[in-house]
């Protein structure tokens, strides 16, 4: 690749460590809503709410979505927002080299008011931040990572996409920029086709 002009981050599971949280709410939920199918919480992990809904809540159960969402909610403004390990080395470190910086993430604006509370510092980390209402389409469509990479003028080439699930690390490849997937949710195997890197943590990061 060349000279990195943008680096752009998944939130969950890229930037925080919440994905087990993720699975736990989810868990509850599906065994309340699906006891028919053991396991869905691991299933659906790196989906948006809207995919989410229209696959397993839909017909008779379209009815319990503003309870969920509702749930979601409340669940979110209590969870644990801790950052992945050395990533806020390394996002310092990024600013420093004039590295244009931002979260591309589809979650919405109400869960990032529970991010703001709980990291006021954390809208100065980036130079933008990316939300589902941006996009017009959802992973693992590009257009996400295309919006923020026109939001710097830089070319797909010079951008280096960090994610997670396997729908992030599609949009990435999809959007022609350099993938590294983070083992947090998913094993490195397992991703390990979808990205040009992949690792545990910011730690294992010597160069791109």
């Amino acid at each position: 690749m060349e000279q990195v002009k943008a680096a752009l981050f998944d939130l969950d599971g890229v930037v925080f460590d919440t994905e087990p949280q993720y699975t736990v709410f989810w868990g509850a939920q599906c065994r309340e809503f699906h006891p028919e199918h053991p396991g869905l919480e691991h299933e659906i992990k790196g989906q948006t709410l809207d995919q989410i809904y229209d696959a397993w809540f839909d017909g008779e159960l379209k009815a319990v979505r503003p309870l969920l969402t509702q749930r979601l909610n409340d669940f979110e403004r209590q969870m644990d927002y801790s950052y992945i390990a050395g990533f806020e080395n390394l996002i310092h470190d990024l600013r420093k080299q004039g590295v244009k910086t931002a979260v591309v993430t589809s979650s919405n604006q109400i869960k990032m008011a529970s991010v703001y509370r709980a990291h006021p510092e954390f809208k100065g980390l980036f130079d933008a931040i990316l939300t589902s209402e941006d996009f017009e389409y959802s992973k693992p469509h590009p257009d996400c990572y295309l919006k923020a990479a026109a939001r710097f003028g830089a070319a797909p080439r010079e951008c280096v996409v960090f994610e997670d699930s396997f729908n992030g690390l599609k949009s990435g490849r999809a959007a022609g920029m350099y993938v590294v997937g983070l083992a947090t949710t998913n094993a490195a195997e397992a991703i390990a086709p979808l990205c040009d890197k992949v690792m545990k943590d910011y730690y294992e990061i010597t160069k791109l």
